[in-house]
């Protein structure tokens, strides 16, 4: 899966380096290879070790300056940043990760969705256990990240640059696939994508979503289904896959009518009331959504689906729905309205 967002953003790249750089967006200027790479060279980016299994992807130009010692890592008067503190940072995070799912999962087993014991509970509890299902699951997700995170950042490639700061210190952020807390506690369904498998999620942006963009229009949810329909061929053709990604486009889109209602009114009550119930929607709509990629078939997904009434799949489309109903006008500033 790696190597084929690899072989995918090295040829696009080095396609971007043969157009003019007028017209291009900021991230295709950065990324183009104006000269192809030497057969080892993309043998050597195709093939790291450090990210061959489980990522993260990154691309071809930063291997090569890494490896050349040009940008970021050029050799200067200023001291090299060590990588083991942020190395043994993320080996302690992989192992608390682990702890948690070992601990967890042989409570919630998958095969509970099947179970006549699961058909017998009431809806809250039926809810309830798919977020600790989708909890627990994660966890996995969270340990494998955090080793690959480790071997990247010991071998130098995961720095990125400096902090502002005084002392300025080393940014460690090339490698970081995750933020475990943004992930449990996001407000927005929008921001998901920003936490969880965060490297893919920004190739899927740069190589599928904003190249689906016409030229001095907005993007609208015809470019993030087809993104999500990418993501989704791209894990496997399993049912549950599929489901879950033309579910996730769902639920984004209806997050963003949520917050445009938010962002439509001054009312700090209000506001409030809005940012409560996004997150509120995004933990269980993430959660329901996240069984049919734990489970995959369709019978397994459809089950669990139907024991709670496909809430998670109505609630986006109603809030789509209500989206044109009530659309959100922006709010007027109480000094725009005195005026």
């Amino acid at each position: 899966m790696v190597l084929t967002l690899k072989v995918i953003s090295c040829a696009i790249n080095y396609n971007d380096g043969l157009l003019k750089e007028e017209g291009l967006r900021e991230a295709q200027k950065k990324n183009r290879l104006i000269k192809l790479p030497s057969l080892i060279e993309y043998f050597g980016y195709c093939l790291c070790c450090g990210s061959h299994f489980a990522g993260p992807v990154y691309e071809m130009k930063d291997y090569l300056d890494w490896t050349e010692g040009k940008g970021i890592w050029a050799h200067s008067d200023k001291r090299s940043p060590s990588p083991y503190g942020a190395t043994f940072r993320a080996l302690v995070q992989a192992s608390i990760c682990m702890a948690f799912y070992l601990y967890l999962v042989p409570y919630h087993p998958l095969t509970r969705f099947t179970e006549p014991i699961y058909q017998e509970w009431g809806l809250w509890r039926k809810l309830s256990y798919q977020y600790m299902s989708g909890f627990t699951a994660r966890w996995k997700y969270y340990f494998i990240w955090s080793i690959s995170e480790a071997s990247i950042i010991i071998s130098g490639l995961g720095f990125s640059g400096w902090t502002e700061s005084s002392p300025p210190k080393p940014k460690w952020d090339r490698a970081k696939n995750v933020d475990i807390l943004g992930v449990e506690l996001a407000k927005s369904s929008v921001v998901l994508p920003l936490v969880w498998n965060i490297q893919v999620s920004t190739w899927l942006r740069h190589y599928v979503y904003e190249r689906l963009i016409t030229k001095g229009r907005k993007p609208g949810f015809f470019q993030l289904l087809a993104t999500q329909t990418v993501s989704a061929v791209w894990h496997g053709l399993y049912p549950g896959y599929i489901i879950f990604f033309v579910q996730s486009a769902l639920m984004i889109a209806g997050s963003r009518v949520i917050y445009r209602w938010e962002q439509a009114t001054n009312m700090a009550l209000v506001k409030k009331a809005f940012v409560f119930m996004n997150f509120a929607y995004t933990l269980l709509v993430l959660n329901y959504s996240a069984v049919g990629f734990m489970v995959l078939s369709m019978h397994e997904t459809l089950a669990s689906y139907s024991s709670v009434y496909y809430i998670g799949t109505i609630l986006p489309i109603a809030l789509i729905l209500l989206g044109y109903i009530i659309p959100a006008k922006p709010a007027r500033s109480k000094a725009r309205k005195e005026q």
